[in-house]
This record gives structure tokens, C-alpha cells and sequence, in this order.
């Protein structure tokens, strides 16, 4: 074999085990429909979505557990440098409300990074007390 098929093969070797990479992935947006509020459990819950990002409550028997993820809609939007030029990646967020050891509630949504944008538009308007208004968290 000459020089080169040796280098070609060699990179496509590296290029290959770098697809070995194992990194868990979590699939917010097709888990979520599985629990359903009145029916699903605490058990439920961890099993589908898995341990939550965030909680918080516990008074009254009410937490909410809070889990983000990030989706980028093409490889490009993780390249350095030109990835924030490509595109935003959409994050998306699940509250998921239980009383007790029940679902009493589970709220899906869907955003880009630059939605809150808005909110630097006005001096008078703190961004934290925007997203405290919402809802959210």
C-alpha cells in the first residue's frame, strides 16, 4: 500500500472510533406524551424522563421537577466559531407538577435561546422578574 491509502485509512479509522462516542441521550419531546397527568406516577416519571434537571416546592405536598434539553436542528450549529451563525438551538423545557406520588400536571415548551431577547429592550424591565411572571420557574 502506498503512503497515502495508509494516511486515508488511518483517518477514516480515527473518523470511525470517533463515532463510537456513547453519550446518553434523553428524548424530552416524544417521553413526555407518556405521562399523563392523574394517571401516571412519581415512578413513572423517572423512568421515562429520568432524574429531573431541578425541583422545587414541597410545601403542600405539591414539587415541581423541571427538565431541560437542547436540540440542534443540524450538525453545523455545534461547529466553533459558525455555529452561532447557522442557526439557535431550540431548547426545550418539561414541568412536570406531582401531589404526592402522582402527576398532576405536565407542561411542554418549546423555544429558541433568543426568545427572551425582548426583555433587554427596556431598562426598566429586569429579565428575572419577566421570567418569574411567566410562570415557569
Amino acid at each position: 500500500m502506498s503512503l497515502f491509502n495508509r494516511l486515508f485509512c488511518c483517518v477514516l479509522l480515527l473518523i470511525g472510533l470517533g463515532a463510537c462516542h456513547n453519550k446518553p441521550v434523553r428524548h424530552l419531546v416524544s417521553d413526555v406524551a407518556l405521562i399523563e397527568a392523574g394517571l401516571s406516577s412519581r415512578e413513572d416519571v423517572l423512568i421515562y424522563l429520568g432524574e429531573p434537571d431541578a425541583v422545587s416546592g414541597g410545601e403542600n405536598g405539591v414539587e415541581r421537577w423541571l427538565y431541560t434539553d437542547e436540540l440542534h436542528q443540524s450538525v453545523f450549529t455545534e461547529a466553533p466559531y459558525i455555529g452561532k451563525y447557522i442557526g439557535q438551538p431550540e431548547i426545550v423545557k418539561v414541568v412536570v407538577v406531582l401531589r404526592g406520588d402522582m402527576v398532576e400536571d405536565c407542561i411542554f415548551s418549546s423555544s429558541d435561546e433568543d426568545d427572551l431577547d425582548w426583555t433587554d429592550d427596556f431598562d426598566w424591565q429586569n429579565s428575572e422578574e419577566v421570567e418569574e411572571e411567566s410562570g415557569w420557574w
